[in-house]
């Protein structure tokens, strides 16, 4: 992994919070925002353009979905990009896998027989993609992160972390082809598995650890809504739909 070099006019801008140590009330907001959810849903059911709501409004933050996906929610000097990965008990998840873009070295290198191309020439390109995707989001941002919401299939336990997001210094990994004929990346000094490409739809994911400062949330299921209630509470009535015909032409 790259290192960052300290830099005085960075380090001196503080981010809204120190790394995972989220507002004292984040918690009950998130398990607040998925209540009302479970509720109105009737379905344990949260997407990643969901999250990303939820989490800017627990922060105080501004959501703006990117089509880079680095940095949907903004608060100060700091960006988050956002994801969603279920597990089947968040508390105790090590590691996650995170789909982080497709990284098409055919559109970015011109690059057309792939299968005979060295995989470190090809593992280098494909982290080059996400390295200048990284570096065009920290030119508008001095801090940028990841955060990540694990949840249970039922939703009645999430858990959310976050990360720096970094570039990856091409050097330290070692790339080799799997038996399904998608690209893997180690890391050099250990082995770790690191990162996964597929080349039929450039799919790109990167493996995370936990850390232990996760922060984990139970949730009490809620009942659903009764629909014909809340439509008589908001005193619903048929005058309030119009139903036409198209004309032919």
């Amino acid at each position: 992994m790259e290192n960052s070099p300290r830099l005085r006019t960075v380090d001196k801008i503080q981010p809204p919070y120190p790394l995972n140590k989220f507002p004292d009330d984040f918690g009950f907001k998130v398990g607040r925002e998925i209540v009302y959810l479970l509720a109105t849903k009737g379905k344990a059911a949260l997407e990643g353009p969901e999250w990303e709501e939820i989490f800017a409004n627990c922060i105080g933050a501004i959501w703006k979905p990117s089509n880079v996906g680095l940095d949907d929610v903004v608060l100060d000097v700091c960006a988050w990009g956002t994801k969603t990965v279920k597990a089947g008990n968040p508390s105790i998840a090590k590691t996650v896998r995170l789909i982080s873009g497709r990284n098409s070295i055919v559109y970015s290198f011109g690059e057309s027989d792939i299968g005979t191309t060295d995989p470190n020439r090809i593992g280098g390109q494909v982290l080059s993609i996400w390295n200048e995707r990284v570096s065009s989001i920290r030119k508008k941002h001095k801090h940028l992160r990841t955060v990540v919401l694990m949840k249970s299939n039922t939703l009645s336990e999430v858990a959310v972390f976050e990360f720096d997001t970094i570039r990856y210094d091409t050097d330290l990994y070692d790339w080799r082809w799997n038996r399904n004929k998608n690209l893997e990346g180690f890391e050099k000094n250990n082995n770790k598995h690191r990162f996964t490409w597929q080349p039929h739809g450039s799919q790109f994911t990167i493996k995370e650890d936990v850390p232990d400062e996760c922060l984990i949330i139970n949730i009490k299921q809620p009942s659903n809504l009764n629909k014909d209630i809340v439509l008589k509470g908001l005193g619903f009535n048929n005058e309030w739909i119009t139903v036409t015909h198209k004309k032919k032409s």
